[in-house]
């Protein structure tokens, strides 16, 4: 298997997630794909006076430190993605405020502000979108008076991007989780009157792989790379990239991209607008190369990581989470399973009060340790993943016999034999870091490492990560 002519190269993938971010180096040749982390670091939520922000100023000294870390490697291109929704209002050449986190309560003021002009069984013919409270134009209408001092709105990796090169352009993996791009591309702009938003503010659509320049000078002087450093428009929401690097061998497979979120879905040629596809709150987002991730959002090991915080806090010890783990493992009787989709559990705080809560509201049993309580998370988690294979499935038309996992999920053993137990269908788990090694394929064919469709490219991964299989039990 071969994907290039010979050539070897090196790119660098900046890769923001909602609890931490990396740089990566991926080392591209002839059947070699590798990466080397450079530099890892803290993100999260900032508690400002008017609610929770982004401090992505903070965020972007650290992607600059791990740039400096990559100089010696010489990368020829760099990439940034991100989580999706959020942006930066600019003007002047200047940040207006910190991004507003997606978790802040705001946004349901927009909810109500937009679906009193479009209803959102109007809206999602239009735009293929589920309906989630932070989705982009539930903020901006949150924002109203803010947006008529801006001259651009840039979604997370694009404002990344703008900083380290000059563009000023919106990703269109990025920009379809936005609600305002028509199903069939480009802006919405009879949407977007009728919300009352500045057209101006939404810069043109690039796809990935295109060119966005070179780095600017101050960049190039502060990090030690050189000027001609070129960055490239990967896929830019972070899902999408996930989903180039699952190692899909078929149209029959689903994936989950587990990470902060569990996004469940499957990769189809064209989107799925139907009646009982809305009911089902299945959305319609770009991908690579044109296609469509129809996919449901479901909470997470937020829930999990969370729920470890908050008993950090509460004990001032740290937690073994391996550990954890492993008794939870051990645990033979039967946990209560909860909706992991319920709104309660979308803002940071107590989880495990909250899910103690919802199980006592539903008359079921309140696990009484902590092994017990993340056994009930990881087997609802599991549960919600299965439902969702099997729904996509049903919806799209489409048969499944494989649930592949990517992302930090990946190395929960347990959750990942869990959803195979629960799905009743085998599970191939890894790579783990899957959203770093699409931003490197697309940047790696790109600047003409690599050649081939995403069948080609996904070989590559499969050759370079083999994942593991967890075959479904009895129950």
């Amino acid at each position: 298997m071969s994907t290039n002519s010979g050539a070897r190269g090196v790119v660098a993938a900046v890769d923001l997630g909602a609890t931490s971010g990396r740089v990566m180096l991926g080392h591209v040749g002839p059947d070699l794909l590798r990466l080397e982390q450079v530099h890892r670091f803290p993100n999260g939520p900032v508690e400002r006076e008017d609610g929770l922000r982004w401090d992505v100023t903070g965020l972007f000294r650290s992607v600059l430190d791990g740039l400096r870390a990559a100089a010696p490697a010489a990368p020829l291109s760099i990439g940034v993605d991100s989580w999706a929704v959020d942006y930066a209002l600019l003007a002047d050449g200047r940040m207006l405020h910190e991004p507003f986190h997606y978790r802040d309560s705001r946004t349901e003021r927009g909810v109500d502000v937009v679906h009193r002009v479009v209803p959102f069984a109007q809206l999602y013919p239009q735009n293929g979108l589920q309906f989630l409270p932070f989705n982009t134009l539930y903020q901006l209408a949150a924002d109203g008076p803010r947006l008529s001092g801006a001259e651009s709105a840039l979604l997370i990796p694009d404002l990344f991007a703008h900083w380290l090169s000059g563009a000023r352009v919106a990703e269109v993996t990025n920009a379809s989780t936005t609600g305002l791009l028509s199903v069939g591309g480009g802006w919405n702009d009879d949407l977007i009157a009728r919300l009352g938003f500045p057209r101006k503010i939404f810069p043109p659509l690039v796809e990935p792989g295109a060119p966005l320049g070179t780095l600017l000078p101050p960049i190039a002087a502060q990090t030690g790379l050189s000027t001609h450093t070129r960055v490239t428009a990967v896929g830019s929401h972070d899902t999408a990239s996930a989903v180039v690097a699952v190692p899909l061998t078929g149209p029959n497979a689903a994936w989950i991209s587990c990470g902060t979120w569990g996004l469940v879905g499957l990769e189809l040629e064209r989107p799925v607008l139907t009646e009982a596809s809305r009911t089902a709150n299945f959305t319609n987002e770009g991908g690579v190369d044109g296609r469509i991730r129809f996919l449901h959002n479901v909470m997470g090991l937020w829930l999990l990581s969370e729920s470890v915080r908050s008993w950090e806090l509460q004990s001032g010890d740290t937690i073994d989470l391996q550990r954890l783990l492993a008794q939870s493992a051990a645990i033979r009787e039967p946990m209560p399973i909860f909706d992991v989709e319920d709104p309660c559990f979308l803002a940071p705080g107590d989880l495990p009060a909250r899910i103690a809560d919802v199980l006592t509201e539903q008359g079921k049993p309140v696990p009484r340790s902590k092994p017990e309580l993340v056994r009930s998370i990881l087997e609802s988690l599991a549960d919600a993943f299965a439902r969702a294979v099997h729904t996509a499935s049903r919806l799209a038309n489409t048969p499944v016999d494989l649930i592949h996992i990517v992302g930090g999920g990946s190395l929960n053993a347990l959750l990942c034999q869990l959803t195979a137990d629960r799905s009743g269908l085998p599970v191939l788990a890894g790579p783990v870091e899957a959203t770093a090694i699409g931003n490197v394929l697309v940047q790696a064919r790109a600047a003409g490492l690599l050649s081939g469709d995403l069948e080609v490219l996904r070989a590559l991964v499969a050759h370079s990560f083999p994942p593991v299989r967890y075959e479904p039990r009895s129950r």
